[in-house]
């Protein structure tokens, strides 16, 4: 057998099927194959045929195909993942390459580029944003793991990915380790906000009185200014849609959301490194208050709250409440990837990763072109709220969101990412927090010492608050 493959894909489910195609179209040759042969003999006479795709039913058969250094790309769920790579590696030589293109835990990723690399293997962790569209005509793609690889596989993956206006693909490498796919979670975690501040206006525009199609209305108009986005552009559509009795159809949809679990890694990544991801996580808790559909009925007729109409704001103001709860969500998640980085030692270029979600991916906007200025004009920018540029946005923002927080508090209407984004912002504007309470009364209780304004940071202090508590502090455990 002549091996002719550029590279291999295992896993024919949609966006393995589209990223084949689309490598196709760009004159590459790719080995396909499932585990399921049908479905591998389907693509090939179906969506695969006439195009330089290669039907194989078997690992070692996949192998053959590909020309050295082999490059296999693993489109599998994640449980999975350990299993293929089993199975796929004892057939492979070194310098071989591993790719696994599926939303796979970052520290699972770090660990598989550890062994692979100990066996003499390369392994890249990639992120893939944009669903079988985006797999089919040029996703964003956020690879990371075994440096090495990256020449041999940029080619490829530059080609796929999506462009911007002047040409620039939407992929770049993104560090060592698992930095490809921490990335693609904080990217999913953002994703969760800002499907929630969406989710936010429409909540309160119904809350107003307005009509479906006034709704889609104001969208389409939004998608024409600073919130211009695919994630924009799509709620107008789905606003305007009507079932086949002429309705709405978004009206007869179950209010309870589902959650594939990258948000909810965000968060607990968020909490391991101290970092206030406070939108994410607001919109991670509030898919989890949706799931509680029946509970959530019963407490409808049982739990008084305010019965009036939203008086005081006007779409305007709504513009600006999702606005500037988007910027807050932004550099909260590059607030967490920077942090990840310093850590870790990967090295994150945040303009970078800005400027590779502009195109291709779900939460493709303009306002990225606008983070990856900022982060340009200063790589050692501290939080993107001090960049000049939107700075001057939040304030701007400022008085209309402050009015939907407040009116909404009053009219009993849930808006978590709103509330939530405004009170971190306030908060981090802050000079003096009330923390200082919160430091007297853990020193009193428990001993756990504060340090004072009058003294250098890190010198820690204790007070006998009930003149009985005497000098021992508490060392051996925290509160």
């Amino acid at each position: 057998m002549v091996a002719r493959a550029d590279i291999g894909m295992i896993g024919l489910a949609v966006m393995g099927q589209n990223l084949a195609l689309n490598m196709a179209d760009h004159g590459f040759t790719v080995a396909v194959f499932n585990r399921t042969a049908s479905v591998t003999d389907q693509y090939a006479t179906g969506p695969a045929a006439g195009k330089s795709i290669v039907p194989t039913h078997d690992l070692a058969e996949l192998v053959a195909q590909l020309r050295p250094p082999r490059r296999v790309m693993l489109m599998v769920k994640a449980d999975a993942v350990d299993t293929v790579i089993s199975q796929l590696a004892p057939l492979l030589a070194p310098g071989d390459i591993i790719i696994d293109g599926g939303n796979s835990n970052y520290d699972e990723t770090e660990h598989r580029v550890t062994t692979l690399e100990q066996a003499g293997l390369l392994f890249v962790g990639t992120g893939i944003s944009g669903g079988e569209v985006g797999a089919r005509y040029g996703p964003s793609i956020m690879p990371g793991g075994s440096s090495q690889a990256w020449p041999q596989i940029r080619k490829i993956f530059q080609a796929i990915a999506a462009k911007v206006a002047d040409g620039t693909p939407c992929c770049d490498w993104v560090g060592p380790g698992g930095a490809g796919h921490y990335v693609k979670m904080v990217h999913n975690g953002i994703e969760y906000g800002d499907m929630e501040v969406i989710a936010e206006a429409y909540a309160l525009m119904k809350a107003m009185g307005m009509a479906p199609a006034e709704m889609a209305a104001a969208f389409r108009t939004w998608d024409e200014g600073v919130l211009d986005s695919y994630l924009i552009e799509i709620t107008a559509r789905i606003l305007d849609f009507v079932d086949t009795d002429g309705s709405p159809l978004l009206e007869k949809i179950l209010d309870s959301a589902g959650q594939k679990g990258t948000g909810k890694w965000t968060v607990v990544s968020a909490l391991e490194a101290g970092q206030p991801v406070t939108l994410v996580a607001e919109a991670v808790f509030a898919r989890m208050v949706s799931s509680l559909v029946e509970e959530r009925i019963m407490a409808a007729g049982r739990l008084p709250g305010p019965a009036t109409a939203m008086e005081g704001v006007s779409v305007d103001d709504l513009q600006a409440a999702l606005y500037g709860s988007k910027i807050v969500s932004y550099a909260q998640g590059f607030m967490l990837m920077a942090a990840a980085s310093k850590e870790k030692g990967w090295n994150l270029d945040l303009a970078r990763i800005a400027s590779l979600w502009r195109e291709g991916c779900i939460i493709r906007a303009r306002f990225l072109d606008d983070i990856t200025a900022a982060y340009r004009g200063d790589p050692q920018l501290i939080n993107l709220l001090l960049d000049s540029f939107f700075t001057m946005e939040v304030a701007t923002a400022g008085p209309g969101w402050r009015r939907v927080v407040a009116a909404a508090a009053l009219s009993g209407v849930a808006i978590p990412a709103y509330a939530s984004a405004l009170a971190f912002y306030d908060g981090y504007r802050t000079e003096r927090l009330p923390a200082n309470l919160i430091q007297a009364q853990r020193d009193f209780f428990g001993a756990h010492t504060y340090e004072r304004v009058d003294a250098p940071r890190g010198t820690f202090f204790h007070t006998d608050w009930t003149g009985s508590g005497g000098d021992v502090t508490a060392g051996t455990y925290q509160a």
